[in-house]
This record gives C-alpha cells, sequence and structure tokens, in this order.
C-alpha cells in the first residue's frame, strides 16, 4: 500500500490614488456593512488608507512608521512595503497604487542594502521575488487591463532574475543549503550560522516558478536540491527523533543535518510544511513526494497529543510544539496558518476528513479572537489539557476556564495567519459564518491598530485600546492581511483557490502572493 493511502487511512479513522498628499478619511460606516461585496469595498478602502499614508510619509522606504509620520527600513531599503503591496493593489484593481509601484520596482538597485542589516535570503525571496513573480502572473493574466504597456511585466521579469542572480552565491555552502543572512557587499556569510527548517524549506516554490518563468533551470536546482537535505533528515546526536514526518528546526550547512529534534508548525518551522503540499499543487506530477512527506506530518500530527484539547474547552484544538516525542502546550498566531494548510490539501487530494480537520484547527484559533477584550487574537498562548492549571491571578483563573487558554504574549503584529485559515475554509465548505468570522475580525483590526496615516502593531490585544501602538506597520498586511480580508468578501474576483473539484489555477506563496500553477504557465 502507498504512503499516502496509509496516511489517509489513518486520517479517516480518527476523524470523519496613490500620489496624493492628503490622507483619505477614515470610513464611518465599516462596522455597518452585512453585504460581502460592501465589505470587499471597505476593505479596499483601508488598504488605500494605509497606501496613502506610506506613499506620503515613507515611500519609497520599506516601512511606515504611522504614528510619527516616519519610515524605517528592516527590508534592506528596497521598498519592502510597495513590492509586497503590490498583488493585492492588482487584485483589488487600485489602478493608482498599481501603476505607481510598477513604475518604481525598475528602479531599485538590488546590489546595495539600503541598512546595515544583513539580508534575509527568506524574507527577501517571500517578499520581493515572490512579489515580483505574481504581479507578471497577475498582470500577463487575467488583469492585463491594468498595465500601461507590455513592458512592464518585462520589466518586473529583469528584476526578479537580477535578485536571484544577486541572492545566489548563499547557495555556496558544503551541502548547498543556503545560509539566510547574507553579506551584500562582500558576498558572504557565516557558514558556522545554522538555517532554520522554514528557511531552507520556503524558497522552492518562489526560485522554481522564476525558473520555469525565464527558461533557467539553475534557479529550480539550487532550492530543490537544498530540499532533498529536508526530505531525507539525518539528526546530529540525537537518540530520539520526532514524530514521522515532522522536523527539527535547526540545520548545519556544513553537514545538512538537524542539530535539534525541537518544532512546531509555528515560526521558524511552518512554511516548510506549508511548500509540501503547495508545491504538489504547483505541479502534481512532479512533486508526490513532497505531497507524501506533508501527509506524514499531518498524520503525526493529527494522530498524537501534538493535537491537543485545553481542559476547559474539549471543542478546541490547538497544534502544540515538540521537543522529540515530548510535547510542549504551546501554540502561535504564526501556527494558525495550518488551518487553511490541511484545508488546501483536503481541496486538492478530494479528501473530506483533511477538511474537517483544518476546519477545527480554524475554528480554534478564531476562538482566541473571540476570547480578548479588543476582539484580535494574541501572538502566543498556552493551555492544559488536564485540570491543574493554578494562577495566583483570580481574573486569569476565570479567562483560562472561558477560553481554554492562557495568554503568554499578548501583542498583535499585523499578522494574517486567522484571516487566512477563514478564507480557505469559506472557499471549502460556501460556510457564511467564515465570512462573518473574517469581517468581525478585520473590524476589530481596524478599531484597534489604525491610527495616524496607517495601521501600527498593539501590544496587548486584552487591554483597553490595545494597549500601546508600536508605531511600525508590517509590509506583509498589505501583501495579506488585507488581501485575504478582501478575497473571502470578494467572490468576483479574477484570482481564487479553486473550490473542491475544481482544477487549482493559483497557488498563494507563504507571503500572499499567487503564482500560476505550472501547467497554466
Amino acid at each position: 500500500m502507498r504512503l499516502h493511502d496509509i496516511v489517509i487511512g489513518a486520517l479517516i479513522s480518527c476523524t470523519s490614488s496613490a500620489n496624493s498628499h492628503s490622507l483619505p478619511k477614515a470610513r464611518n460606516d465599516i462596522d455597518t456593512q452585512t453585504v460581502p461585496w460592501k465589505r470587499a469595498q471597505a476593505v479596499k478602502e483601508a488598504f488605500e488608507f494605509a497606501w496613502h499614508g506610506y506613499h506620503t510619509y515613507a515611500f519609497p522606504n520599506d516601512e511606515l512608521l504611522p504614528v510619527t509620520n516616519s519610515f524605517s527600513n528592516t527590508r534592506n531599503g528596497w521598498g519592502a512595503t510597495a513590492v509586497d503591496a503590490l498583488s493585492t493593489a492588482i487584485l483589488m484593481e487600485s489602478q493608482d497604487v498599481v501603476t505607481t509601484i510598477v513604475d518604481y520596482i525598475p528602479t531599485i538597485d538590488f546590489n546595495v542594502s539600503k541598512s546595515n542589516a544583513p539580508v534575509s535570503l527568506f524574507e527577501t525571496t517571500i517578499r520581493y521575488l515572490g512579489g515580483m513573480l505574481s504581479a507578471v502572473d497577475l498582470l500577463d493574466g487575467p488583469y492585463q487591463h491594468l498595465t500601461q504597456s507590455p513592458n512592464d511585466t518585462i520589466a518586473l521579469t529583469q528584476q526578479a532574475v537580477n535578485l536571484a542572480s544577486k541572492l545566489e552565491f548563499a547557495f555556496d555552502t558544503p551541502t548547498g543549503i543556503p545560509s539566510n543572512n547574507l553579506n551584500f557587499g562582500e558576498e558572504s556569510f557565516d557558514l558556522s550560522q545554522s538555517t532554520e527548517l522554514a528557511v531552507a524549506g520556503s524558497l522552492v516554490l518562489e526560485w522554481t516558478h522564476l525558473s520555469d518563468m525565464v527558461h533557467r533551470v539553475a534557479f529550480a536546482n539550487l532550492t530543490q536540491h537544498a530540499e532533498e537535505y529536508l526530505l531525507h533528515p539525518t539528526y546530529q546526536n540525537a537518540t530520539i527523533q520526532p514524530f514521522p514526518g515532522l522536523r527539527g528546526t535547526n540545520i548545519d550547512l556544513r553537514t545538512g543535518n538537524f542539530l535539534d529534534v525541537s518544532g512546531s508548525w509555528g515560526g521558524g518551522d511552518d512554511s516548510f510544511y506549508e511548500y509540501l503540499i503547495k508545491m504538489f499543487v504547483y505541479d502534481p506530477g512532479n512533486f508526490t513526494t513532497y505531497k507524501d512527506e506533508w501527509l506524514e506530518a499531518v498524520q503525526s500530527s493529527a494522530l498524537s497529543n501534538i493535537s491537543s484539547h485545553p481542559y476547559s474547552r474539549p471543542d478546541l484544538t490547538f497544534l502544540a510544539s515538540w521537543n522529540g516525542q515530548d510535547v510542549t502546550l504551546v501554540s502561535s498566531h504564526l501556527a494558525c496558518f495550518a488551518g487553511g494548510n490541511w484545508i488546501l490539501g483536503g481541496l486538492v487530494l478530494g479528501n473530506q476528513t483533511l477538511i474537517d480537520l483544518g476546519q477545527n484547527l480554524t475554528d480554534s484559533c478564531a476562538e482566541t479572537y473571540n476570547a480578548t477584550l479588543t476582539g484580535i487574537g494574541p501572538e502566543a498562548w498556552e493551555w492544559e489539557d488536564k485540570n491543574f492549571f493554578e494562577d495566583d491571578d483570580e481574573e486569569v483563573d476565570m479567562f483560562i476556564e472561558d477560553n481554554g487558554f492562557n495568554i503568554t504574549d499578548a501583542s498583535y503584529n499585523l499578522r494574517p495567519e486567522v484571516l487566512e485559515s477563514l478564507y480557505y475554509a469559506y472557499r471549502a465548505t460556501g460556510d457564511t459564518k467564515y465570512q462573518n468570522l473574517s469581517w468581525k475580525a478585520f473590524r476589530a483590526i481596524n478599531a484597534t491598530c489604525r491610527t495616524g496615516s496607517g495601521f501600527s502593531s498593539v501590544s496587548n490585544v486584552n487591554a483597553p485600546h490595545g494597549g500601546s501602538f508600536s508605531n511600525f506597520q508590517e509590509s506583509y498586511m498589505f501583501a495579506e492581511t488585507f488581501k485575504y480580508a478582501y478575497l473571502i468578501q470578494a467572490e468576483d474576483a479574477k484570482v481564487h483557490v479553486a473550490k473542491m473539484g475544481e482544477e487549482q489555477i493559483w497557488v498563494f506563496n507563504t507571503e500572499g502572493h499567487p503564482f500560476k500553477v505550472r501547467d497554466q504557465q
């Protein structure tokens, strides 16, 4: 019996205007919208409000500091927010924003970092490279009417090649597993510094797609070679390994060995698992092994105590972290992408059990939003599966009893993962409760995080007004948070995750940028 048949059997057995310098006014009727297309327009208006603030006070730097109307450059000063915003602006058909960004991208000099910080191979790939490749697919495809000239996508493609060519030296290690933190000036890196699973395992979609787009197989070969170490893991000094299909986190560049056996579906590991099934969506004929590894990881997570239920809320399911086969009952907002990812796997494999499992995770993550004073979920939390969680604070005890978890990091960093999974759940089920949950979450984000000329991360989602503002607007809010809040309401959009039984034409990278699958190119 083939591996995926064994896995599926086990799963079934366990559960059935851009140039303006005056900022637009905030919408007063955002809380009153009930019709999906009106909700979509309200999300678009929030996106354009945030864009205008960025364009007025920060462009072409990386991020807006919305409280002080200033800017920062945490992504090397190449205009991260602009490039990250492009695919969303295209989907929303925000012509002025699209034109501004498309005109800007060819002017970027990727040879020079404008900050003293190293260049992150991972962040540069998912944000800049992913943003440009997605724009080419969209503007050469269903959104051709938004381009001024065919030369626009030619220029975007050339910039993608320029960037990848500059990044290639990252793979010049004894194993071919890339270093993440790069010194562009000297084209060097620290070989003794390990690379995380999510870094080495979250490049293959973008670099393979670029390879297909420009017919340079070397780009794909670099990342697919590195991925082989992750598909067939070896461990250094490990007597106990993780559950089948799961991995450690840190990898030695010189040997390819995992240096630990600790991991999670959250930060540092998350998008490795995400891309296993997404590479199968991209090309089912050539990435069956990736799909089999993903199914094994899902099976181990679903059938072990990694899938854990809080004692006071047994209706909830959270994915715990692991050290070998020991489990720690902690999770995070980042891990909430898993619900949507499992649903995607169910859609492409025609397996309702996977969809049901993903819905359960998605519903549980949505409950972290329902639990807080602001209506926004926290960055991290813990729980107990037996009733011995005690705290000296009676209010904390009551919160745990009612909601099933204890907040360990109350900040909200404008993250998209819950909105992302709600979108996948709606595409799979058509249940309008997911549209309503997404709208409720977006309203809470708009009410709490909108400040000054844009949106800011906040310190405490369970405090009045979210506590304090960090004065930082993440570029991924444009790429993902706004996009998923928009698409779940905008059923007439030209790009969507396909429903059960329909052909998947698009696959979204981990930054929310949609790519055409291989047989559609």
